[in-house]
């Protein structure tokens, strides 16, 4: 025998669920996953640089990791980490957001020849070889980096793979197997005259979710792949980031989170973010007085936030070192600390491992 509520019952619950706050959801963009996928890849039978208009058809049609990847789940309505405030405040709250024009790539087609390369810092948490390398690999900053400095100007792209300037530093080198949605990711790349070496290889299938053993590092220190962060100048043309950003920071904590792997520091302050943090501009933040590119990436910023991957310059972005995209700075310092806030996966979340 059935039951019936009274009326004014009936209305009563369902004032009280209308009035229930909503439920983060943890998901991607179904938008993002249609678009990519009604987009037609393009035959590949070459290396093809990424600040091209043939790399940009290529990669309009190129899924990075699945829908329910971290670096593609929407986080906008994701509840605060309990210490946000302490751990903004570690990073600085009057420091501005800043971009490094500094992550190249480059896309190559599925039969490119695969090589050795010596393995000189970190053989042990590096993926075994061969990998796809091209002669033609940029390595960290170019091309616009050079271009755009009177003083290296006249840089040739083998003087870079080489380190004729004596630079050092990072030296991230990229490259991208589209057909088969494949990344391979150096650490310290050095073109030499016995071949190529690196001081790690990491390899990352975008067809999966599968993360990096626990305690490995990668090309980025908190053991996740850069590729699927960068700033791009198709995405900027487009009008819309649907990925995480990276950030780097100056000071970490000896700590990691998914889908981090790995840990740079010794310091253990528990208002230091920890590698793989996830930070998203204020849901509240007026972007409405910004332009073009930084409008697109403060958006972008909202809804996909950033994840924490390596010590560096404090809040700065890696964005392509693609000529095409204009110089951001002086939009971009006008967001401060004090805009951003730390979020945790809602209660429940079980990400895959």
């Amino acid at each position: 025998m059935r039951l019936l509520l009274p009326v004014v019952l009936v209305a009563a619950c369902a004032v009280a669920l209308a009035q229930e706050p909503k439920k983060p959801v943890v998901s991607g963009d179904p938008a993002r996953v249609e678009r990519i996928r009604k987009a037609t890849m393009p035959k590949i039978d070459k290396p093809i640089s990424f600040d091209t208009p043939e790399a940009d058809a290529i990669l309009s049609a190129l899924e990075v990791f699945p829908e329910d990847n971290p670096w593609n789940l929407v986080v906008s309505d994701w509840p605060l980490h309990a210490k946000s405030k302490e751990i903004v405040a570690s990073i600085g709250v009057a420091k501005p957001l800043r971009y490094n024009p500094d992550m190249s790539f480059v896309l190559v087609p599925p039969d490119q020849k695969k090589i050795d390369v010596k393995l000189v810092s970190y053989p042990d948490e590096s993926d075994k070889g061969p990998y796809m390398l091209p002669d033609s690999v940029p390595l960290e900053g170019w091309p616009a980096n050079y271009k755009r400095n009177a003083k290296l100007k006249d840089t040739t792209l083998d003087d870079v793979q080489r380190d004729k300037l004596k630079e050092g530093g990072d030296r991230h080198a990229i490259v991208v197997d589209p057909t088969n949605r494949m990344l391979y990711e150096f650490y310290q790349l050095k073109k030499t005259d016995a071949g190529w070496q690196a001081a790690c290889a990491a390899k990352f299938d975008l067809k999966s979710n599968k993360l990096r053993p626990d305690g490995w590092t990668s090309s980025d220190a908190a053991g996740l792949p850069i590729f699927p962060s960068i700033i791009r100048y198709d995405e900027l043309k487009r009008g819309s980031i649907d990925h995480a950003m990276r950030v780097t920071v100056v000071k970490t904590r000896r700590a990691y989170v998914h889908p981090a792997t790995h840990f740079a520091s010794r310091l253990t302050d528990e208002n230091l973010p920890r590698m793989g943090e996830r930070i998203r501009l204020r849901k509240d933040f007026d972007t409405s007085k910004f332009t073009g590119e930084v409008k697109v990436i403060l958006e972008g910023l909202k809804k996909y936030g950033m994840l924490v991957a390596d010590n560096g310059i404090d809040w700065a972005l890696s964005c392509a070192p693609d000529t095409r995209i204009p110089v951001l700075h002086d939009e971009l310092r006008k967001v401060k600390g004090s805009d951003f806030e730390v979020v945790v996966p809602p209660p429940g979340y079980k990400p895959e491992k």
